[in-house]
């Protein structure tokens, strides 16, 4: 059985009772000084696949970004619920993206083997646009001196502006999400809230495994079309 669809899940712990105090002024930083860390060739290549497999399908067809995929099963869905639209499911595990996919992966989607953080900033520098941008049950990091791996913390997290489309981050940690609301709030200049969520139907593994053990999930939108 797949250890991530069970559910025996600890609750996060974390010396944090709130949004990191220093949230705001590391975003700032970052948005007012570029990400300029070199992009690694495998990136490239995984970013220029992607683009062909994109362009092989319909060159035309809106993008989806399901950042952190995992195994995929994200991906398969988001493919299935939006069949005009082409998803490229991005992960750095190669073991992640090689097993667990419950059916054959639609032909509107491909898994990537990439960092996010040099692919993010290719979708950027060549002008791609999202139609859509997921980021479902990202490592939450939780120690109070974790906060810039955190996305909302990282020096990455600007380019997220660059590509626009409808943004939703997802996670069992409320406090992650809290901070992803305020983040996007100061970065995009709309107000974002964290809000409780619930479903039926589990998009993830982490997400089954999290309902399976009782968490209570969080998640945040905004749209940057």
């Amino acid at each position: 059985m797949n250890p991530e669809s069970t559910g025996n899940s600890r609750f996060i712990s974390s010396a944090q009772e709130g949004p990191h105090r220093d949230l705001e002024a590391l975003l700032a930083r970052h948005m007012a000084h570029p990400f300029r860390k070199p992009i690694l060739d495998y990136n490239r290549a995984a970013y220029a696949a992607a683009m062909a497999a994109h362009d092989a399908w319909r060159p035309d067809a809106p993008l989806i970004l399901d950042a952190g995929c995992g195994v995929g099963w994200s991906t398969q869905r988001i493919a299935e619920t939006y069949p005009d639209h082409f998803v490229f499911g991005v992960d750095q595990s190669v073991d992640r993206i090689s097993r667990g996919k419950p059916l054959p992966m639609p032909a509107n989607a491909v898994l990537i083997r990439a960092d996010l953080v040099d692919f993010w900033r290719l979708l950027a520098e060549n002008g791609v646009r999202l139609a859509r941008h997921y980021n479902l049950y990202p490592n939450p990091w939780p120690k109070i001196g974790h906060l810039a791996r955190r996305w909302q913390g990282h020096a990455v997290f600007p380019v997220w502006r660059e590509l626009g489309g409808e943004i939703e981050c997802r996670s069992n940690w409320r406090i992650y999400i809290e901070e992803m609301a305020l983040a996007l709030t100061q970065l995009t200049g709309q107000p974002v809230v964290a809000e409780p969520w619930q479903t039926a139907d589990p998009m993830t593994p982490f997400e089954k495994k999290y309902l399976a053990s009782g968490h209570e999930l969080w998640r945040c939108r905004v749209s940057l079309k």
